[in-house]
């Protein structure tokens, strides 16, 4: 095993343990910014050396995705650190990123539709325009974003959730379903590998629901359309 390998294993292993628990834990608790701070370090890890990895053997597709996922966390650890909610320089060079993302999906998805067999560098054509619509609806969030020029609370917690769900899902996914191979030859093709990564799927809507419903519940509760006081400060937003 070389080191780049044996850094990919355990920016994978610490990005996996630290985004369940951050999950898990109370949002905008001493914990959750802890574990928050070690997926991230783990993510950036684990997608930079897949990325490279991916690079050298080649595998196109699957260096973009881990870019793609790279793009995601960096911009949710940048929603959830600034505070003002004003898009920066940073979320610019990210939209560059992820429009480059995008057509080098579609050129590979579009190259393994003309394959034989469906397939380009270990790829089916399907995954990479999967990917791609990701990374499209991402883009167009980036372009609402700065165009618009600031985020209320509620939308800078939502940015930062979702992106880092579907960070933590592509990981999650891709070891539990894409490493079927290094498992006990017993376990492989169990429908139970399937369970971590709905789990998440699953951790992600519910928030999502809970931050976008938060105004609609404070109206309700209020007794009426009083207009509820609407925190810019995360912790507070997810309490």
């Amino acid at each position: 095993m070389n080191a780049l390998m044996f850094l990919h294993i355990v920016g994978g292993s610490v990005a996996l343990i630290s985004g369940a628990a951050a999950l898990a834990v109370r949002k905008g608790s001493g914990w959750h910014a802890y574990v928050g701070t070690a997926f991230f370090l783990g993510m950036l890890v684990l997608t930079t050396t897949g990325a490279v990895i991916a690079g050298l053997k080649p595998a196109r597709g699957t260096a973009l995705i881990g870019i793609l996922t790279l793009y995601l966390v960096v911009t949710s650890w940048a929603a959830a650190r600034q505070r003002d909610g004003r898009p920066g320089g940073l979320e610019r060079a990210a939209l560059g990123m992820v429009l480059i993302c995008i057509a080098g999906l579609v050129t590979l998805g579009l190259l393994g539709m003309r394959e034989p067999t469906g397939v380009i560098d270990h790829l089916p054509w399907q995954v990479h325009f999967v990917f791609a619509s990701v990374a499209v609806m991402a883009a167009a969030s980036d372009i609402r974003f700065i165009r618009r020029g600031r985020l209320s609370g509620a939308q800078r917690l939502a940015r930062h959730l979702w992106r880092m769900c579907t960070a933590l899902l592509i990981a999650t996914t891709s070891f539990f379903q894409g490493q079927q191979d290094e498992f006990p030859e017993a376990w492989q093709g169990s429908a139970w590998w399937h369970a971590p990564s709905l789990a998440v799927l699953g951790a992600m809507i519910f928030w999502l629901l809970r931050v976008r419903l938060s105004k609609a519940y404070a109206r309700f509760a209020a007794g009426g359309p009083a207009r509820p006081r609407v925190s810019e400060d995360p912790a507070e937003a997810s309490a």
